[in-house]
């Protein structure tokens, strides 16, 4: 199963992004494709205080705007949300400690953390951090855009 991160989401719900269209149409078609796929839970916490806040846009996204956003992303009927549960807290420790992990990357080791605790083989995103978590396969579906 693949889980896409918070960069890839911001991508495509903002028209402004350079990669919008890239974005918006990878998860278009990661929808219609049938196969499973998931968002980590963090990840939309990530995303949508990212697009609200008015320093990164001119016109930044209301709570109704990510609200909607992130219930169409839910009406997929092959997409999974996934929480925390028992276990990922130690996953991210024992990912944080070879990562080195400071700051930020504590974000970073948790999504991973969660991902491979729910047996998700790839990560889609831009975010070059996770290769320090060597354990989960990152693709960036941008790179061909």
């Amino acid at each position: 199963m693949i889980a896409v991160d918070t960069n890839i989401l911001v991508y495509a719900h903002r028209p402004e992004c350079p990669l919008h269209e890239a974005a918006f149409r990878c998860l278009e078609d990661l929808a219609a494709s049938g196969r499973r796929w998931s968002i980590p839970f963090h990840c939309l916490i990530e995303f949508a205080a990212i697009v609200t806040t008015p320093r990164i846009w001119q016109h930044p996204s209301t709570v109704d705007d990510v609200r909607n956003q992130v219930q169409a992303w839910r009406e997929c009927s092959t997409l999974t949300i996934l929480a925390d549960e028992n276990g990922v807290w130690e996953l991210c420790a024992d990912l944080a400690g070879p990562a080195a992990a400071s700051g930020g990357l504590w974000y970073d080791a948790r999504i991973a953390a969660v991902c491979l605790h729910r047996g998700i083989n790839e990560l889609w995103t831009i975010d070059r951090d996770y290769t320090r978590f060597p354990r989960l396969r990152i693709r960036n579906p941008l790179t061909s855009a």
